[in-house]
């Protein structure tokens, strides 16, 4: 009974019925272009011309380099499917031009009906270190910085949990809720039951959920049953399996803001393994900050404009849920996102500039390590110009073929000078940088292709002030936990697995 129970389960998984269905298309796919160009040769060498057509668009387009060589290499393996794959499920127009790429961009006057100024103008006196990485993040990201604001670290989940409760209790006006994840457990229903006691009170609450992330996690058509407890809910992206690339461009932020006054972010989402009530790999280290203030006006813009985009709705307008209150802050601050939309990778330029910058040390915490080759270069030539360069990664996987991914960069990172560590306890769900104890940077972004290249992304950049030390002493006693990898290591991998990994390595920004 328990076999078909379970296997009654997995049939009756929207992931798994949509994995079979795109299987399904891409075999149908095969077998048919295989059929009609092996029956007429002008289809056969029309296939092939596209490949041929692709492979030259792609030495010409200005996407990432690892990207349009892991592509290349698939169309000249199979050069009769190749170019229609790419089509398909590639960086092209065919993909782009959907309704989903018409999103809103945010505009700075938007923020003019804040109580204060944003302090982006006087960054030049204020910050001159850091004034080019706060002028890129205000024009690629329209996120002004900040400066009246309080802000509160978190190390773990359950802490962030506990600090929730209390805020979403306060609300008065409304509560923005968009995450990649939800799931039903203590965490979640905790928090559903306290949305729907607002929502009864006549507070806004908004719930806005990535459909592919929580696909597995979640019943069918939850977002109409969050609707008949009074909540306003969009799914973002609905999860249908046909063969296109839109599928990977996934809402993969977290982010909380309640009326506009405070605001949470970082790397948890809303299900029990983040608070470590279900274990999964170990203990699940993660972690958030508290925002609360003029802050979080960059916050409550970026949810509006997906809000907006998704539930196809049009008062963008963001005055009437901007912060009210101004608060003492020892730092400044400016929260931003990242799309895959606009062609610029915001979230990989944003810890480049600060590797570039450090005059002192970088520490990093990723779950995830596939970089590319500009990545690299930073890493290595900073740890050769003697910055203290140090990434901790997970000591228990949550994906065994991204976990080999990541080991494969070890040893070109070592052998530069990088330290690196993994963390003993479990797995490690954070993604942090600190650098100097001037700054530091919490959010959403991991270390790899899918967040600098395909997912909504966001993060809070913290500037002088108390935060980035609290980073650091977070970390260094994440390195208290962790066992640091050195060459000897490298080099007891086998050869299979190390070539296994090394050609895993190569199709990492198709992964």
């Amino acid at each position: 009974m328990k076999v078909q129970k379970k296997v009654g389960g997995i049939l009756r998984d929207r992931l798994f019925i949509g994995g079979v269905l795109l299987l399904a298309q891409l075999i149908l796919m095969i077998v048919l272009i295989n059929t009609l160009s092996g029956r007429w040769s002008p289809v056969y060498q029309s296939f092939i011309i596209l490949s041929i057509i692709m492979v030259i668009w792609l030495v010409r387009k200005h996407d990432n380099p690892a990207y349009k060589i892991a592509w290349i290499i698939v169309i000249l393996i199979f050069p009769l499917f190749g170019g229609i794959f790419y089509l398909f499920w590639g960086n092209t127009p065919f993909n782009r031009a959907r309704k989903m790429h018409q999103m809103e961009p945010l505009h700075a006057e938007s923020f003019n009906g804040a109580p204060v100024e944003p302090v982006t103008a006087q960054a030049d006196r204020l910050l001159p270190r850091h004034v080019r990485h706060i002028r890129y993040i205000e024009r690629t990201c329209t996120a002004p910085l900040w400066r009246g604001t309080q802000s509160e670290y978190f190390p773990s989940g359950e802490a962030k949990f506990a600090s929730m409760k209390i805020e979403l209790e306060k609300a008065e006006r409304f509560i923005f809720l968009e995450y990649f994840i939800l799931e039903e457990g203590e965490m979640w229903n905790t928090i559903l039951d306290i949305l729907v006691r607002k929502a009864q009170q006549g507070v806004d609450v908004r719930v806005l959920y990535d459909d592919a992330g929580s696909i597995s996690k979640l019943p069918r058509k939850y977002d109409a049953y969050l609707k008949s407890l009074g909540l306003r809910v969009v799914r973002f992206n609905p999860f249908v399996p046909t063969l296109n690339t839109y599928l990977n461009n996934r809402d993969h932020r977290k982010i909380c803001v309640i009326d506009g006054n405070v605001g949470y972010m970082g790397g948890i989402n809303l299900a029990d393994e983040y608070i470590n009530k279900v274990v999964r790999f170990g203990y699940w280290k993660d972690t958030a900050v508290l925002l609360r203030g003029e802050a979080v006006a960059n916050m409550t813009a970026m949810f509006l404009q997906f809000w907006n985009f998704t539930a196809e709705e049009h008062d963008i307008s963001l005055a009437p849920y901007l912060p009210t209150v101004s608060a003492d802050s020892d730092g400044y601050i400016q929260p931003f996102g990242d799309s895959p939309l606009d062609d610029e990778n915001a979230g990989e330029t944003v810890y480049m500039q600060i590797i570039n910058n450090a005059q002192r040390y970088v520490y990093i915490t990723t779950p995830y390590l596939a970089i590319d080759n500009e990545m690299m270069t930073a890493l290595c030539t900073a740890a050769k110009s003697g910055i203290d360069v140090r990434i901790i990664t997970p000591g228990i996987p949550d994906k065994p073929a991204v976990y080999a991914v990541t080991r494969s960069y070890y040893q070109q990172l070592i052998e530069a000078g990088v330290r690196i560590y993994e963390y003993r306890p479990g797995f490690v769900h954070a993604k942090m940088f600190v650098s100097d104890d001037d700054v530091a940077v919490v959010g959403t972004i991991n270390m790899d292709f899918r967040s600098f290249f395909l997912h909504f992304e966001c993060g809070a950049a913290f500037y002088e002030g108390t935060m980035p030390t609290k980073v650091r002493a977070d970390i260094e006693h994440m390195f208290e936990e962790s066992r640091e990898i050195d060459l000897e290591w490298c080099r007891r991998t086998p050869w299979p697995v190390s070539i296994a990994s090394s050609i895993l390595r190569v199709f990492a920004p198709l992964l």
